[in-house]
């Protein structure tokens, strides 16, 4: 078959797709109509390539059956549930309608248990799956799900948050800094960091250690989570030390958080109006005299 015959079977069957694509929605309004119309559209194009007019089967019913599969495969990949899953799902279906046929009432997780000859675990989850609904989303459930979107307020919580947090860096001596840098931020080893400074594996570790309690201290001392908890020191360096770090923080915090309102101030320059004064009219006698000639004493004078 060459390419115009398989083009003209493929337009002439589109409607084929179509028809087929609302069958399935009807009884499955979960299903996403254009993926379905996409998948049903795709196996007719390989119904046409692989269609041979020798067999005696009309295009027609050829593609319905390759369409249908596509359908198939399409709920297949969309399914929460595997086939095991699914096989679960018919058979306690079967066990619970027959159970309550043969009762007239509806049978209990145990009498099912029991007819299957699984534990009551299994057969309630067997029961709980088979209940599962999928259902699309509509405005009103929309409204509930969280949106990913980061509010105004939240963005500049986690900026105050990092300004923090470098200024807490910033402020550790030296060799901690440095060692927190390091490890953190350049993702360097211990190792490396330790034939560097030429002290031992150990030492880098205890001086980390000791800078993520520092760390600790002075968020905890100057950015608390709840402002009426006292923060309990963690670190173990003298106190005088641990004084002067919080003060070096203090200072750092304060310059970060210029820094972060400066940046978010916008940089725009507003431009007022100019004003017109109203013109006052000077009385005759005053209109000859020389502001330069008048002493300003004169002008408060009691007399007048």
């Amino acid at each position: 078959m060459n390419r115009t015959e398989r083009n003209r079977l493929v337009v002439e069957n589109l409607p084929l797709v179509g028809y087929l694509v609302s069958e399935v929605w009807a009884k499955a309004r979960h299903l996403s109509r254009d993926d379905l119309a996409s998948a049903g559209s795709l196996a007719l194009i390989t119904s046409a390539d692989a269609f041979d007019p020798d067999m005696g089967v009309p295009f027609g019913a050829f593609a319905r059956r390759r369409i249908i599969g596509a359908f198939a495969d399409e709920m297949r990949s969309n399914d929460w549930a595997t086939r095991m899953a699914r096989r679960r799902i018919k058979d306690t279906r079967q066990v619970q309608d027959t159970l309550s046929a043969a009762l007239g009432r509806s049978a209990t997780v145990d009498e099912i248990a029991a007819a299957l000859g699984v534990d009551r675990e299994s057969a309630a989850a067997g029961l709980a799956d088979a209940e599962r609904t999928l259902t699309t989303l509509d405005d009103t459930t929309a409204e509930f799900l969280v949106a990913d979107t980061v509010l105004p307020e939240e963005s500049l919580l986690s900026a105050e948050r990092l300004a923090y947090l470098k200024a807490a860096v910033v402020a550790l001596p030296e060799r901690m800094r440095l060692i927190v840098e390091q490890v953190y931020f350049e993702d360097r080893s211990v190792k490396e960091i330790a034939a560097d400074l030429g002290i031992t594996h150990s030492a880098v570790s205890q001086q980390r250690a000791e800078a993520i309690r520092l760390l600790r201290d002075g968020l905890g001392t100057h950015y608390p989570d709840d402002a009426d908890t006292v923060h309990v020191p963690e670190s173990t360096i003298a106190p005088a030390r641990r004084s002067a770090y919080l003060s070096r923080l203090a200072d750092q915090a304060m310059l970060g958080m210029t820094h972060l309102a400066h940046d978010r101030m916008p940089d725009v320059m507003v431009a007022l109006p100019p004003v017109s004064l109203p013109t006052v009219a000077l009385p005759p006698a005053l209109r000859s005299i020389d502001p330069r000639e008048v002493d300003s004493r004169e002008l408060f004078s009691s007399n007048g």
